[in-house]
């Protein structure tokens, strides 16, 4: 059994944009908003666009760069977590230039997915392995399940299952709700309120 998720978000409210769909797209895709399934919460659909083109930058699927975000902030561009992680991406702030603003929802993609892309490399492929590398640091790839923090075995369960179901395109996903019901629904309502939706 997994233990229930536990989240923490605070900020300022950001106005954004809502994205459209992309021409030519796949109808699942276009139905889940440019290239993300539709199974993802409408504050996840939100970014649709942005995830598109930040993930084909990274060379990354959408659908798991929006699986990250969705357990990460559920799209809440100004969350963040009292071991200092920042935005959209909960990107710790060593990732971060000087100068740089974490809470930017362009530089947040661009570090978080970037560091994505190396877990993925280091996994060689391996999605599993990448958000164990991705939540537990890049050292848990190589080390046994059993030695991993239970909060990167969390992590990679709600993962796992949520972008399994995003790849196949489906419209539904019983790992999605069930991490909404074990507390991410608290995180998405944060989002939803500072992201503006109705």
């Amino acid at each position: 059994m997994i233990p229930p998720l536990i989240a923490v978000c605070f900020g300022v409210v950001l106005t954004l944009a809502t994205s459209q769909s992309v021409p030519g797209d796949p109808p699942a895709r276009a139905a889940g908003n440019s290239g993300i399934a539709a199974l993802f919460t409408p504050e996840i659909q939100f970014w649709g666009a942005s995830l598109n083109s930040w993930a084909n930058a990274a060379g990354l699927d959408p659908n798991l760069a929006a699986t990250i975000m969705q357990i990460e902030s559920c799209g809440d561009p100004a969350a963040h977590s009292s071991a200092g992680a920042a935005g959209l991406f909960q990107v710790m702030p060593f990732h971060f230039l000087l100068d740089e603003d974490a809470y930017n929802p362009e530089t947040n993609a661009q570090r978080g997915l970037n560091y994505l892309r190396r877990a993925l490399d280091a996994a060689g492929g391996d999605t599993r392995l990448a958000l164990a590398g991705y939540n537990g640091g890049l050292g848990v790839i190589s080390r046994a399940e059993a030695g991993w923090p239970a909060e990167t075995r969390r992590y990679v369960y709600w993962g796992s299952g949520i972008y399994a179901d995003a790849a196949s395109l489906g419209g539904d996903s019983a790992r999605l709700k069930e991490w909404l019901e074990a507390g991410g629904a608290s995180l998405c309502r944060q989002a939803h309120q500072r992201l503006g939706l109705p």
